[in-house]
């Protein structure tokens, strides 16, 4: 399923719901590199100010274009930029709903701006931005 651009309006949104699992975290780091100690080792999670392991912020991000690549806009969709403030700390075996709603539509350039926002499994925001993205022409 995709949107062209003159399917889509001002206030649109779309959403993806995943839980974060240990093989995610471990996957991600693998394949990234980044075996920063709080995401991989129980202990170190512990000890860091989070009180416990936490899922990378690029892989909870990682949502984001879950959503806009295969729901709003959807297939053939082209995510050009992301502007992104991490708020609170994802923890293995919290359910993320990664959301996007359309703010900005440039028919001209074919280009939108979308607010993206995901939350955990309370309704606590665990990342908040801004994404621009180009829709599929067909």
């Amino acid at each position: 399923m995709s949107f062209t651009i003159d399917q889509l309006t001002v206030g649109q949104t779309a959403s993806f719901r995943k839980t974060i699992t240990e093989t995610d975290v471990v996957s991600f780091a693998s394949a990234s590199g980044d075996m920063n100690p709080v995401h991989i080792d129980k202990l170190a999670g512990k000890e860091s100010i989070f009180g416990d392991r936490v899922a990378h912020g690029l892989l909870v991000s990682g949502l984001i274009s879950t959503v806009l690549g295969t729901r709003l806009p959807g297939n053939g969709t082209i995510y050009l930029g992301q502007e992104m403030k991490f708020t609170r700390p994802t923890y293995i075996g919290d359910t993320i709903t990664a959301m996007v709603e359309v703010e900005e539509i440039d028919h001209e350039k074919n280009r939108i701006r979308l607010k993206t926002t995901c939350t955990n499994q309370d309704g606590v925001v665990v990342i908040t931005g801004t994404a621009t993205a180009m829709p599929p022409k067909v």
